[in-house]
């Protein structure tokens, strides 16, 4: 009989062309897919709960997989983990119910920029957080973003390459806060457009230098066109932290936040 599993997934993305699948480049989703063809020894392909891009990591990414091996969950997650480099492991590994979909049953997404503010660049961490040198007053930052709450079209934050039908998207929260020299943005959404999150980062960033005020940001949002916000934010500083489901699947989702320093 055919089973279909669940898995939480923690990666650095640093060294990868993203989660997707590449005909010339190694993702996240080929090396999880091979290593657990390997356990299943057939082919096993994974569907995730959302894309990440090249150089972006995860906390605890969630996908799904259908089989016909029977294998124990401590086979699975160890013979997985065995199979995969270090800076790619399987969390947890679950059974669940067919209905289950990695994507089109998550009902939320949530996302971290974390931006180290300081005078010189991070040499430990350069590759986990993004790096502004200006002082940036996180304050005006959060007084900004709130703009964006509820669902709007996010047209302006939409990098060209995007291929979702519909640029509106429903933010349920977003947030700034600081500790030391680390400025945390966190967003959670029903969904997010391609180098959405990163997009609305750089704006905000030039909200935070001063270079733009909060009422520009509002119009540039209200504006609708790319071309008027700010540069997209590095790669490196974005985690996907979390999905969300409805009860009745009782994944053993933690969503714990990435503390650097």
């Amino acid at each position: 009989m055919r089973a279909k599993f669940a898995v939480g997934i923690e990666y650095s993305g640093t060294a990868y062309s993203g989660w997707q699948r590449q005909k010339h480049s190694v993702s996240i989703q080929q090396l999880t897919e091979d290593a657990l063809g390997f356990v299943a020894n057939h082919p096993i392909k994974l569907v995730c709960a959302g894309r990440t891009d090249a150089g972006v990591h995860a906390v605890e990414q969630v996908a799904h997989f259908d089989t016909d091996a029977h294998r124990d969950l401590r086979s699975w997650l160890l013979g997985t983990n065995c199979r995969l480099p270090k800076d790619i492991r399987l969390k947890w590994v679950v059974s669940i119910d067919q209905e289950f979909h990695a994507r089109f049953s998550a009902t939320a997404r949530q996302y971290r920029y974390i931006i180290l503010n300081s005078a010189v660049p991070d040499a430990l961490f350069h590759d986990k957080v993004g790096w502004e040198f200006r002082p940036l007053d996180h304050e005006k930052m959060q007084k900004a973003a709130q703009v964006l709450l509820g669902e709007h079209d996010f047209s302006a934050f939409r990098a060209v390459g995007c291929q979702a039908k519909s640029s509106r998207r429903l933010i349920h929260e977003i947030s700034l806060t600081r500790h030391h020299d680390l400025i945390f943005l966190d967003i959670r959404a029903n969904a997010f457009l391609y180098h959405m999150v990163r997009n609305i980062a750089g704006s905000l960033m030039a909200v935070g230098k001063g270079e733009q005020s909060c009422a520009w940001f509002s119009e540039v949002f209200a504006g609708r066109d790319r071309d008027q916000a700010a540069a997209t934010a590095p790669a490196s500083g974005l985690y996907f932290l979390r999905a969300y489901y409805p009860d009745q699947f009782k994944l053993p989702i933690e969503g714990k936040k990435p503390v650097l320093f």
